[in-house]
């Protein structure tokens, strides 16, 4: 899947494949810089967050968290799904986040809360499988299947899926999307807190649509490949969180245009570029590739 977005980025020119998420460069302490070994080892065997004072570290696809909360496994408007990944572990601020917006999700018709899907690993790192992102307890992925009960077994949850909302590889909406979906998306969009967030392009356009009164929201939705069988949600450094690095704030304006452009290259794709390079395979993270505070971290009681 990475090598076919980066062949797609190549050959359609998409700017956004590098703002959306290339990690910002983060300033490396002395203490790991020849450190050798593979980060997503290191940080995918913590069973437990550090005893060390909240704070995000490094850029969300290049740090660390320290003093993680655990999102509780079921809450009275939410449950957390595939427990076994052990990755209900997040910031403080992104935890209180998830549980308000599940409330919200509760109001609306159809929707006891929400499902929550991967947020971080206990001390956060790079992940032993799939996201390059959710490092620094700042992100959070939330499913789009409306919960109907609250009570799933641990095994139900290892076992349900979620549904897909897209047709036509993601230029439109399915005959899932509802209303619903798209208030839960304004209100987590609507939040401070939030910086950005990645739902499948068809999704935008459809919002940009329908949206009226204050459209300001729509800027932190941004189209990205996948994210039709969930919304990620990613938010900004917290105040006073000094070794945070915060992503390059969405350009002026809803973003309604941009995420045309991305409907009608999926539907016309462009030739590809015969001469655009193979991309090159992603090299795994080591300790010196992380902030030095990460060190710190993964040596934490």
């Amino acid at each position: 899947m990475v090598r076919l977005i980066a062949a797609v980025c190549i050959t359609l020119g998409l700017a956004a494949c590098q703002s959306e998420t290339s990690a910002p460069d983060i300033s490396i302490a002395s203490q790991n810089a020849n450190d050798t070994r593979v980060a997503k080892t290191l940080f995918g065997a913590m069973p437990t967050g550090s005893a060390q004072r909240p704070e995000a570290v490094g850029g969300y696809a290049r740090g660390c968290q320290a003093g993680a909360a655990q999102l509780p496994e079921t809450g009275p408007t939410w449950q957390a799904m595939r427990l076994s990944r052990n990755r209900n572990w997040a910031q403080p601020e992104t935890v209180d986040f998830v549980q308000d917006l599940s409330r919200f999700a509760a109001t609306q018709p159809g929707w006891e809360g929400l499902y929550v899907g991967d947020m971080s690993q206990p001390r956060g790192g790079p992940m032993l499988t799939g996201h390059r992102s959710h490092q620094t307890g700042l992100d959070a992925d939330i499913w789009m299947l409306p919960p109907k009960r609250l009570d799933l077994t641990v095994a139900e949850r290892e076992n349900i899926s979620s549904i897909s909302m897209r047709r036509s590889s993601g230029a439109f909406t399915n005959d899932q999307w509802t209303p619903q979906h798209e208030a839960i998306l304004r209100a987590a969009a609507s939040d401070p807190r939030v910086a950005r967030i990645f739902v499948f392009p068809g999704a935008k356009v459809a919002m940009c649509n329908s949206a009226t009164g204050d459209r300001s929201w729509l800027s932190k939705i941004r189209p990205w490949w996948g994210h039709h069988y969930h919304f990620h949600v990613r938010l900004n450094c917290p105040a006073g969180d000094a070794g945070c690095t915060d992503q390059a704030p969405p350009p002026p304006g809803d973003g309604c245009a941009e995420a045309q452009g991305w409907v009608d290259r999926i539907l016309n794709p462009p030739p590809p570029d015969p001469n655009a390079p193979p991309p090159k395979p992603r090299a795994e993270l080591t300790m010196a590739n992380l902030p030095g505070q990460c060190l710190g971290v993964l040596n934490a009681d």
